[in-house]
């Protein structure tokens, strides 16, 4: 579960960025912006995979 709270903060802290991007045209928060969903991809993955093996070790 503690993956899952950093899923959750990546997202938060990507907030601020993609309003500064979207809305202001800041293209440095935009590039921050892809950073993040980066991890948040390597983040997701990484719960996946955790999720998959605890089912597995159930049966």
């Amino acid at each position: 579960m503690s993956s899952f709270a950093k899923l959750k903060e990546a997202v938060a802290a990507i907030e601020q960025d993609a309003d500064k991007f979207y809305n202001s045209g800041n293209s440095a928060a935009g590039t921050r912006v892809r950073k993040g969903l980066q991890d948040i991809k390597n983040l997701a993955q990484q719960i996946r995979s955790e999720i998959t093996e605890k089912k597995n070790a159930a049966k």
